[in-house]
């Protein structure tokens, strides 16, 4: 007998919002399953937080609410932590070009990892879908109607060098279903150390920095022990006089010199700075420092969602999402891509989206939003019974793997290789065992060779 055939899909007018890696492959999946899509993107071209800014906010600390925002958080100097192998969507692997002009390193630059999202967006003919310079201001459900939304966005008409006040068109449309992929790298979360109101020195987040020029002979106390920690505190012990980083990951009686530096040091977390200069640690070391740098992460921000207090956000945690990605009472017509964290992106997010497009052409059911409700409780009280805070909700550092294979299985595609997971566990080892190298020292060849035959199959 001849297989069951699928009910044709159902094609939808969807919105996604963004342009990065997210919006992205949301597009590609989408119109793949047949929809109707428009892409709306703030800047002048595709990548999103991939796309590099030599500029910096007025405000360090990007506190001010009306200030100039820019959007990249990248520094100059910024390599991938993972291997390209690793790194690149499943169907579009992130191999090499033999160009003179790219970036051929296994940990390649920011740039060369923008112009791979180029070639995905040029590959696939998505650019034709996206609105450039397209700033969305409003999304709400229209009255009485959750299957439809107002997606209310404003065009830039003109451009000025000189910064002042730009030219707009605003346009509001109706849309059956939002997919929000606006990344999650512009708001900075800022470290609350008591005392510091009346501290004298410099701070800033590290969405704000750039290159180390400005650290020459300076004190630097860095917060945070993350990727960008990491790798800012070591390219500006370079010039600094000392760097000093504080972590809350560590004992409260820390106080260790790093490995290769001798003027770096680890520290258990600020107990309070004062207006003498002076910080001191919880390990009871006391330093005069000229500038504290928030390496501490970012908040999400959805600015322009309106959805009558059905999805609220309460220290970082955007609720209530099923699988991270569905609000159980707006569902499937509403969607979040890209939240997780601690995570290898680029695939996440192709699941994510291929999933959503599948429920919203009907090839895939969900639950009852009473049934996505009880899974949803279910997890928060997971979260709560591990003493994990509300702002791990969506770390999914421990189980990434398994969340990606879940989603295969709901699309009925295949789950994370097991070269992929192998390499990515052989790249976190090394990063921890060889910080300084592991980027261009590795002894994981034999998975390289394994990806490249997989590779054989898209390319």
């Amino acid at each position: 007998m001849p297989p069951p055939q699928l009910p044709p899909p159902i094609s939808r007018h969807v919105a996604v919002i963004g342009a990065g890696a997210a919006g992205l492959v949301s597009a590609r999946e989408l119109r793949r399953e047949g929809h109707d899509v428009v892409v709306f993107e703030r800047d002048n071209q595709v990548g999103g937080t991939w796309v590099y800014n030599p500029r910096v906010e007025p405000d360090p600390l990007s506190l001010d609410p009306n200030r100039r925002i820019i959007h990249s958080s990248l520094y100059s100097s910024l390599r991938t932590n993972l291997p390209r192998e690793v790194m690149g969507f499943k169907d579009y692997p992130f191999i090499a070009k033999n160009d003179k002009k790219r970036d051929q390193r296994r940990f390649p630059g920011h740039r060369e990892v923008l112009l791979y999202l180029q070639d995905f967006a040029s590959e696939f003919g998505i650019e034709e879908m996206v609105r450039f310079d397209t700033e969305v201001v409003h999304v709400g459900p229209v009255e009485d109607n959750i299957g439809k939304w107002i997606v209310r966005s404003k065009r830039k008409i003109s451009d000025d060098d000189r910064e002042v006040s730009f030219g707009f068109d605003v346009d509001e449309e109706i849309y059956d279903a939002v997919v929000i992929c606006n990344g999650h790298y512009t708001e900075p979360r800022i470290a609350q150390i008591p005392g510091i109101s009346s501290w004298p020195g410099k701070q800033m987040h590290s969405h704000n920095y750039r290159t180390p020029e400005g650290f020459q002979d300076q004190v630097a106390i860095l917060i945070g022990s993350s990727a960008s920690s990491d790798d800012i505190s070591r390219e500006i012990a370079g010039v600094a006089k000392e760097v000093h980083v504080a972590s809350r990951s560590v004992a409260d009686e820390t106080y260790q010199e790093q490995p290769g530096y001798d003027n770096m040091w680890l520290h258990s977390m600020i107990e309070s700075v004062h207006d003498d200069g002076s910080v001191i640690f919880r390990n009871g070391r006391v330093v005069v420092a000229d500038i504290i740098l928030h390496c501490t992460g970012y908040k999400y921000h959805f600015p322009f969602l309106d959805t009558n207090g059905i999805v609220t956000m309460d220290e970082n945690r955007v609720a209530p999402l099923y699988k991270q990605v569905f609000p159980p009472v707006l569902a499937p017509w509403l969607s979040f891509v890209g939240l997780p964290w601690k995570v290898v992106p680029f695939p996440l997010v192709e699941l994510q989206t291929k999933w959503i497009a599948g429920v919203l052409s009907g090839h895939i059911a969900l639950p009852s939003p009473e049934e996505m409700m009880e899974d949803v409780k279910a997890f928060y009280e997971t979260l709560e019974s591990s003493n994990k805070p509300k702002h791990y909700t969506h770390n999914l550092g421990g189980c990434q793997f398994e969340y990606d294979n879940w989603l295969a299985s709901q699309c009925g595609c295949p789950g994370i290789e097991e070269w992929r997971r192998q390499m990515y566990d052989a790249a976190s080892k090394s990063k921890r065992l060889r910080p300084e190298i592991y980027r261009d020292e590795w002894d994981d060849d034999d998975l390289v060779l394994e990806a490249y035959g997989d590779f054989t199959k898209y390319t």
